[in-house]
């Protein structure tokens, strides 16, 4: 997830704002198990749509962390979601296989 947020934070410092979004959304997925990374995720989702002015997307961020801190631990996060105020936050959806293999790999018990 670190790695995301870094080439995210790297394409928005080279003006590739829609780019480094698509990288937050990446980092959106591999977050969603954890409510600390989850929050974080919409967090930096809300610093983007700040710096961009993009007062939609960040009204929806603001949404998504409350249910962020409030739900994740429950269980209640739709799978793939990529977490932008441009999709429902109820809705799942595939998870690109290059995620799932870091999800999985993440997911094995160290021995």
């Amino acid at each position: 997830m670190d790695a995301e947020l870094a080439i995210a934070k790297s394409l928005e410092a080279s003006a590739r704002a829609e780019s480094s979004f698509k990288h937050l959304e990446r980092a959106h997925v591999l977050g969603q198990a954890s409510t600390v990374q989850h929050v974080r995720v919409h967090f930096e989702m809300l610093r983007w749509a700040w710096r961009k002015g993009r007062a939609s997307e960040a009204l929806g961020q603001v949404i998504r962390i409350i249910g962020a801190a409030t739900k994740t631990a429950a269980g209640w996060v739709p799978t793939g979601n990529t977490g932008g105020a441009n999709v429902s936050p109820f809705k799942v959806m595939p998870v690109p296989q290059d995620l799932k293999e870091i999800i999985r790999s993440a997911a094995k018990p160290n021995t």
